[in-house]
C-alpha cells in the first residue's frame, strides 16, 4: 500500500465518522483511529506484521492508591506574611548567626524575619504583627518572587 492511498484511506475514515478501522494485508497492518469531535483529531497507527506468538496474560494493573484524606488545617485565622520583592531569601544574617525566626517563636511588630538580598542589597522583611510564627513557607537561600507568601502568623 502506497502513502498516498494510506492517506486516502484516513480521510475516508475521518469524513466516515467511524471510530476505528484496521486493515491488515500482506506484510502490513494499518489501525486508524479517529475521535469524533473533528476530523484533525486523525491518529494513525502503521505496523508491520510480525508473526504473533501465543499470547501471555498481561500483568495485573496496579494502580496507586490514594493517600488517606487529611483534614485540612483552616489556615484563614493566620496572616501570611508575604515578599514586597523579588531576591534571594534567607533566614539569617549570616551563616556563622542564628536564625532570625523559627516556627513558635514569639514576634513583636518590627521584629526581623528574614532578610531579602535584591541586586546585592540585603533588605530586612519586618513583621507588621505581633504574634507567633507558624509555619515558615520558603527554604533557606531560595529565590523569592514578589508577592510569594513567606510567612504564617497566629496573631493571637
Amino acid at each position: 500500500m502506497e502513502l498516498k492511498e494510506i492517506q486516502e484511506l484516513i480521510k475516508f475514515v475521518a469524513k466516515a465518522g467511524v471510530s476505528e478501522v484496521e486493515l491488515e494485508s500482506k506484510g502490513f497492518k494499518i489501525v486508524i483511529k479517529t475521535q469524533n469531535k473533528a476530523p484533525e483529531n486523525t491518529v494513525t497507527y502503521v505496523q508491520a506484521a510480525v508473526p504473533q506468538a501465543a499470547p501471555t496474560p498481561a500483568a495485573p494493573a496496579v494502580l496507586p492508591q490514594a493517600a488517606p484524606a487529611v483534614p485540612t488545617e483552616d489556615l484563614s485565622k493566620y496572616i501570611t506574611v508575604k515578599a514586597p520583592m523579588v531576591g534571594t531569601f534567607y533566614r539569617r544574617p549570616s551563616p556563622d548567626k542564628p536564625l532570625f525566626a523559627n516556627v513558635g517563636d514569639e514576634l513583636k511588630v518590627g521584629s526581623v524575619l528574614c532578610i531579602i538580598e535584591a541586586m546585592k542589597l540585603f533588605n530586612e522583611i519586618e513583621s507588621e504583627v505581633s504574634g507567633r510564627v507558624v509555619k515558615i513557607l520558603v527554604d533557606d537561600a531560595s529565590p523569592v518572587e514578589y508577592d510569594q507568601p513567606l510567612f504564617l502568623i497566629d496573631p493571637s
